[in-house]
């Protein structure tokens, strides 16, 4: 008996994983390879996870002390409703949501904190790695945040910015953070002063929201959701502060051309993944790259490719196009294709399966970071101080994989995606200024305001497997496409956009585009010298998603009006992290409509869902919308940008 149920148990997750839905064939091949070589592929360890934890799905276990776990029955059928101490559903999924936004916020802080540590060292003269490439962006950033300009050294205005970033994190004094401050739009930062939820600095909220969420604590589910804003403040904070710093460290990104996905590894070369998110490494593994190429000759190659996986990928096309090759689902794929000699990791989203499907081929995994190690990846510590001798060995590392490489097992997928990526907020004015050089916001608000640009949608986060095979993303972008709302993504939903062909402006008449939003892009792309911008506009990394907030911030200051009257939507429509999560509670906080999928793990609290879905609107104007039918949220979306449209007495 138990053996046949083992066996039916065994045969429906078999079932399951193979069933890759409406994946592209070369994807499907590799995971078929995959399956075949290293026993496992991400839809094999989601179906064993099936059926998952429903109270975990619905945010109602708690284990934060050791009276529990508790979990609230939520579906009426005569289990508890309180927690051993007296919790309630809605005080766990508040907790609950809380302490996700927290991993977010902290994920993105440090990545900023690492940045301005750069900046300062490099301002006092003890690095010789890194140099500021972007002056004139420094000087912005100084404008911003208020630090005097005038008669003073580059270095000396670079150590001021770096040490008033750092300051924000620890200081002590009762003032606003001073780069939430600067850089929040005015009307959110009036809103937020109001409901006493302006951090005075970044180390304060994130202690608090341990300490509140804590057993025998904050119980207050109203009380826990406005940390909760306050946390997505936070997070708001880091991305800002690691993109503008970043730029000056690293450049300004601008329109660049490149390709996109698997085919992006070439069969004859050294083909090295730079993976993660920070690109104070890569940056340099570039650079030694180039250094070495010849040793690649030497060694039968044809020279040395650098690919992108993740984050890291993005920042490293749109500073320098290198191939957009994985998003963080297809990382393993990268490896899987047999010709991926090393891969090297930062921080955030690098899964620890890589270290067993590496094994499996001689592809070297490398971790370079003191608190990211994975076991079975070789481990060089990365530092500042060490970054030409770390990036330097790192691709040293792949010129001796590359010897050991079997060709008999390499499959490359045919055909790279052409792409055009580099959409900083700089670049975009850029253009718009060969439109209107005295005010470069006009067109773009004059179409808009026609309906030529129905809308904006920011369509950010991750590929989740768990709607992948269902192509939730493209499909959504398509239906936005299509009712003339202009979409930016970022992030690895930036890679999928990619790789569907939405960032090839030869494609802008092949997939739907409405005829309003395609004579934007295309005479915009006129004034760019290419054919159209892309249907989708590539704006960077998931920290990147600050380049959006900036945007927001300047429109809605020229306008005078709320960010949440402007018709401007986001969407993480295969949310996985709690990046995700702290990045859509800093846009909720904003003022913006949020839809994610799979469900926020907020549904098992009715008031928490309520506040998030409803009430929310009537606090900030932002409000959280859930749905996993990729077309009906699209015409949801719609919806509510035709409502923001008629509140501002625009043709709806």
């Amino acid at each position: 008996m138990v053996t046949d149920l083992l066996k039916e148990k065994k045969e429906a997750i078999e079932k399951s994983s193979q069933e890759y839905g409406m994946l592209d064939e070369g994807t499907v091949r590799l995971l078929k390879k995959e399956e075949k070589e290293a026993r496992t592929t991400v839809y094999h360890r989601l179906a064993r996870q099936e059926p998952q934890c429903g109270f975990g799905e619905l945010g109602v276990c708690c284990r934060m002390c050791y009276m529990g776990p508790c979990r609230i029955d939520v579906f009426n059928s005569g289990g508890p409703q309180l927690g051993v101490c007296g919790a309630t559903a809605d005080t766990i999924v508040a907790r609950n949501l809380l302490r996700e936004t927290v991993g977010g916020a902290s994920s993105h802080v440090e990545h900023a904190m690492e940045i301005a540590e750069i900046l300062r060292d490099v301002a006092e003269g003890k690095l010789e790695a890194y140099k500021i490439r972007d002056t004139e962006k420094l000087l912005s950033v100084a404008r911003n945040l208020g630090i005097n300009t005038e008669n003073r050294e580059i270095s000396e205005i670079a150590l001021e910015i770096a040490e008033a970033s750092l300051e924000d994190l620890y200081k002590l004094d009762r003032k606003p953070s001073r780069w939430i401050e600067k850089y929040s739009p005015s009307s959110s930062f009036k809103k937020w002063s109001a409901l006493g939820i302006v951090p005075t600095n970044i180390w304060q909220p994130i202690v608090n929201a341990m300490h509140r969420t804590s057993m025998g604590n904050d119980a207050d589910p109203v009380n826990i959701l406005l940390a909760d804003l306050r946390m997505g403040i936070v997070d708001g904070y880091g991305l800002t502060m690691a993109t503008e710093l970043s730029d000056v460290l690293f450049g300004t990104p601008n329109i660049i051309h490149s390709y996109a996905n698997l085919a992006t590894i070439k069969e004859d070369y050294v083909n090295i993944a730079v993976h993660g998110h920070n690109p104070a490494l890569s940056e340099k593994v570039l650079e030694w790259a180039e250094k070495l190429q010849e040793r690649a000759r030497a060694i039968g190659a044809k020279g040395i490719n650098i690919i992108g996986v993740c984050c890291t990928g993005n920042e490293v096309l749109m500073r320098h196009g290198i191939p957009l090759a994985a998003n963080e689902m297809q990382a393993e794929l990268a490896i899987v294709t047999g010709a991926l000699d090393a891969m090297v990791a930062d921080f955030q989203c690098i899964w620890p399966i890589l270290a067993q499907v590496a094994s499996c081929y001689h592809t070297k995994l490398i971790t370079t970071v003191p608190y990211v190690k994975i076991p079975g990846a070789i481990h060089i510590e990365f530092s500042p101080e060490k970054a030409d001798e770390v990036a330097r060995r790192i691709i040293e590392i792949g010129l001796e994989a590359y010897q050991q490489r079997n060709p008999a097992r390499v499959f490359i997928p045919n055909h790279p995606e052409e792409v055009y990526a580099g959409f900083s907020v700089e670049a975009l004015l850029g253009i718009l200024k060969k439109v209107d050089p005295e005010d470069p916001l006009k067109p773009l608000i004059e179409n808009i305001a026609n309906g030529n640009i129905y809308g904006i949608a920011a369509i950010v986060g991750c590929p989740n497997p768990k709607t992948r095979k269902y192509l939730f993303s493209e499909r959504l972008i398509k239906e936005l496409l299509k009712n003339n709302v202009l979409v930016i993504v970022t992030g690895c939903i930036a890679h999928i956009a990619a790789q569907a062909g939405f960032m090839n402006p030869r494609k802008i008449d092949e997939i739907g585009v409405g005829e309003g939003l395609k004579s934007v892009l295309k005479a915009l792309g006129g004034a760019a010298g290419l054919p159209s911008l892309p249907p989708t506009i590539h704006m960077g990394s998931c920290v990147d998603n600050s380049r959006i907030g900036v945007l927001l911030k300047a429109v809605s200051e020229k306008l005078h009006v709320d960010v949440s009257s402007l018709p401007v939507v986001a969407s993480a429509p295969e949310l996985i992290t709690e990046k995700a999560v702290s990045i859509g509670t800093w846009a909720l906080a904003l003022g913006v409509t949020v839809h994610v999928c799979p469900p926020l793990r907020v549904l098992g609290g009715p008031q928490v869902a309520d506040i998030l879905t409803r009430q929310l609107r009537n606090i900030t104007g932002g409000e959280l919308y859930i749905e996993c039918d990729p077309e009906k949220a699209a015409k949801e979306l719609i919806r509510k940008i035709r409502e923001k449209r008629i509140g501002l007495g625009l043709r709806a």
